[in-house]
């Protein structure tokens, strides 16, 4: 959160101070989001509620007042006078009784009817003649249910009719009044909501007829609306009136929402006051224990900074504290008290090696320092010595007994040394001996014994382990005037006879020219990359048994722009051992997949592209080499893939892993420079390969030493018993070629065909060849068998 908020460089207790308010406001927040919610959720089903007593309320008013007004008619039905003169068909005497007993109860119409419902008799009235087609309407409705609302022009009237017995049914009185404002004004007063009578004709617009609310009210205009009524203000309920099929009648029953949530805003304000005062209390009280956090923290940094000093007197604070910064602080203590009295042993580890006891780098460069500065010293010289095959001892044997190992080294480099001789450990597996007043010939004696102690092997646990090192020598002050520059040649010369397996070799100026030169060639070799540089070539295979030209191997080949042409030996061993060799596997298996469809018209099944150890290593190579293939649309089996046993021999089980990743992928796999390992027999068994490929040593020896000639024949025997294939590389004689052919090799590649070419002087000699070249039938001897171009 600190990342988001942008505090990582504020101080702790800011940071802490800041992220614990921050997370308390979204807490409140969310809390007040819920409330708000909640309250009008709560308003809105509160204020449907009160719209249904409404509702309620307003049947009971309309009841009422129709039962009031049947009592009404139902006194007039029931005067013995009245129906004395309906007996007699008194109309003036019937007339005079409507009049006087409809205004008596404000009726807007009053009058008898007939059983039939026809009218006999209306008081006399404006109203009335307006109200007689109304009358007629609704007479059988009235008579069913005694009471009905309908419209009349454009007032809602309400109409209550009783019978007249005497004692049998003589007629009806029927008495009709207005729906005017006090009903609905009895019906706020009563309930506090509003009433709103509209009428609507047809599909014509509403008509507001009758209303308690506000003449600027906005409800009156939802009132109207034709769909269910919707407002943020107002929450409406509609009750039908009357319908019938001239108009229709509904009270819209409102309810401001407003006042319906005043009673929580208290609440809501008292709530924001709460949460104001809570965030105030928590920032001072999370402000004052991040300042309880913090200040012990500053503290124990700066006891941390005197230990790195080295004082180690001064006692650390806040130990007395019984939280984890008390257990913090004690650790600290304790380790303070430690480091102060085992303060010297500390010092001698900076200076000894712990496993083998002796001298580690720092002490044997001091000690270099001060005999070159001593008086009594003309010259001494430093040899460094390098274990050959520890990395493999480490991960066959394990690391205990390659510690065990260095142990037995150390042993034996004290029974070649002189006295007052020195010897150091100064990593890993890289020993160093000073030898005061000594010259290159007394070092070059000192080397050679420490061949002559390393030639028996060191046992162990009954396991016989061969020694052997790649020693390297600088004098002082022959090859170097400062120790720095004097240690370093030492190191320059070990790692050049580790190159050259010479066992022991003396400093030399060109040494340091030749890695000058090979650092400046890499570095130019990375760039060669990028500024298209290099070349791709290819040396063509032919079919051994019918001469047909079958495929190519990719080579890769350097036009330095002023160097000129780079042989390869110059450049790709250096760039195995930086890794960079990974970037030319690539590049060239790139340009091989782009001139994959042009060789295959020329006939070439496959093009072969040599894997080295750290391609073999990389996990990700399959992965690679996929995504060439999809960028050209280039099948894997359009491709040879060759593998050096000593690649395999490195990391084994990893090596093996990535070929039978490669060979389910579809490529096809061949063994390079087969016969010049120790272990391929063991790994052809299980390992997914496809051909061999002889060791052009042993092809090339073939003209002169029958013992060649006997390894390539069991050499061919062997694949074909496997059910392998076979290539001869280093074919440059076509008597070579005749003897390949007797023995049943299967391919063929050399000089004697061709040399590696670029791309386009390939492609012209292959159409060369496939015009001109007759190849001799097998049964042909030695004398005429041969390749015959025209």
């Amino acid at each position: 959160m600190s990342r988001w908020l942008g505090t990582e460089r504020w101080r702790l207790s800011s940071r802490m101070v800041i992220v614990s308010l921050v997370l308390l406001l979204c807490v409140q927040l969310a809390s007040f989001v819920a409330i708000h919610t909640s309250i009008e959720r709560n308003a809105r089903r509160q204020l449907g509620e009160q719209l249904e007593v409404g509702a309620r309320i307003w049947a009971r008013l309309v009841e009422q007042r129709a039962t009031k007004l049947g009592q009404g008619a139902a006194l007039l039905a029931g005067d013995f006078g009245f129906r004395s003169a309906v007996g007699s068909d008194d109309r003036d005497t019937i007339v005079s009784a409507l009049d006087n007993h409809g205004a008596r109860i404000n009726a807007a119409l009053a009058a008898l009817l007939d059983t039939q419902y026809s009218v006999k008799a209306v008081a006399q009235g404006e109203a009335a003649a307006a109200l007689m087609p109304t009358l007629a309407e609704i007479a059988p409705q009235l008579a069913a249910h005694g009471n009905a609302v309908t419209m009349v022009g454009q007032r809602p009237m309400q109409f209550v009719m009783v019978p007249m017995r005497a004692p049998v049914l003589i007629g009806w009185v029927v008495m009709g009044f207005e729906f005017d404002r006090s009903l609905v004004d009895d019906l706020h007063a009563v309930s506090g909501l509003h009433g709103s009578l509209v009428a609507r004709a047809g599909s014509g617009p509403a008509m507001l007829l009758q209303s308690s609310l506000p003449a600027d009210s906005s409800a009156r205009g939802l009132a109207l609306s034709a769909g269910p009524p919707r407002s943020a203000e107002w929450i409406q309920h509609s009750v039908p009136v009357s319908r019938s099929a001239m108009a229709e009648v509904r009270l819209q029953l409102a309810g401001p929402l407003e006042q319906a949530v005043a009673p929580y805003r208290d609440l809501q304000l008292v709530l924001g006051a709460l949460t104001a005062l809570g965030v105030v209390l928590f920032g001072l009280g999370n402000a004052w224990s991040a300042r309880r956090v913090t200040q012990p923290l500053r503290s124990l940094v700066q006891a941390s900074e005197r230990l790195g000093r080295g004082v180690y007197d001064v006692p650390v604070q806040h130990t007395a504290r019984g939280d984890e910064i008390g257990d913090l602080a004690r650790a600290f203590e304790h380790m303070r008290t430690n480091i102060a009295a085992n303060e010297q042993q500390i010092r001698q580890l900076a200076y000894w090696d712990r496993l083998t006891g002796l001298p580690n780098r720092v002490q044997f460069r001091d000690a270099v320092l001060s005999q070159m500065g001593s008086g009594d010293c003309n010259s001494l010289a430093v040899v460094m010595l390098d274990l050959d095959r520890f990395k493999h001892v480490n991960d066959v044997l394990g690391y205990a007994f390659g510690d065990r190992l260095l142990q037995g080294v150390a042993e034996r480099l004290h029974q070649v040394v002189r006295d007052g001789d020195s010897i150091a450990r100064l990593g890993g597996d890289e020993f160093a001996l000073l030898l005061p007043r000594a010259d290159a010939v007394v070092a070059a004696g000192i080397a050679q014994r420490i061949a002559t102690v390393f030639e028996a092997p060191l046992t162990l646990d009954d396991q016989m382990v061969d020694l052997s090192a790649a020693v390297g020598i600088a004098c002082w002050p022959a090859h170097a005037g400062e120790v720095d520059v004097l240690l370093s040649r030492a190191e320059v010369a070990m790692y050049a006879a580790k190159r050259r397996s010479s066992g022991a070799m003396l400093y030399d100026a060109t040494l340091d020219n030749a890695s000058a030169q090979t650092l400046s060639l890499l570095t130019e070799l990375r760039r060669a990359v990028e500024q298209d540089e290099l070349r791709l070539f290819l040396q063509p295979k032919i079919r051994v048994d019918g001469g047909q030209l079958c495929g190519a191997e990719a080579l890769v080949r350097w036009q330095h722009p002023e160097r000129g042409l780079v042989p390869p030996m110059q450049f790709i061993p250096f760039a195995e051992q930086t890794g960079f060799v990974r970037q030319l596997t690539l590049w060239m298996f790139d340009q091989a997949a782009t001139q994959q469809a042009r060789l295959r018209e020329l006939g070439i099944e496959r093009v072969s592209v040599n894997l080295s150890t750290r391609d073999l290593l990389d996990i990700e190579l399959p992965e690679k080499l996929d995504a060439i293939l999809i960028r050209h649309r280039a099948p894997a089996t359009a491709f040879c893939l060759e593998i050096t046993e000593s690649a395999i021999m490195d990391d084994p089980e990893r090596a093996e892993a990535t070929i039978n990743r490669l060979a389910a992928r579809g490529f096809k796999l061949s063994i390079d420079d087969f016969g010049t390992g120790y272990s391929s027999l063991a790994y052809l068994k299980r390992l997914p390969v496809d051909e061999l490929k002889i060791d052009k040593s042993f092809v090339m020896g073939m003209a002169d030493a029958e013992g060649d000639t006997k390894i390539v024949r069991s050499t061919i025997d062997l694949a074909h018993n496997l059910g392998l294939s076979v290539v001869a590389e280093g074919v440059e004689s076509a008597d070579i070629l005749n003897r390949l052919q007797q023995l049943g090799c299967d391919e063929a590649q050399g000089y004697h065909m061709s040399k590696p070419l670029p791309v386009d002087g390939f492609v012209a000699w292959a159409e060369k060849w496939q015009a001109n070249a007759v190849w001799p039938q097998k049964q042909q001897g030695p004398q005429t068998a041969g390749l015959v171009a025209h």
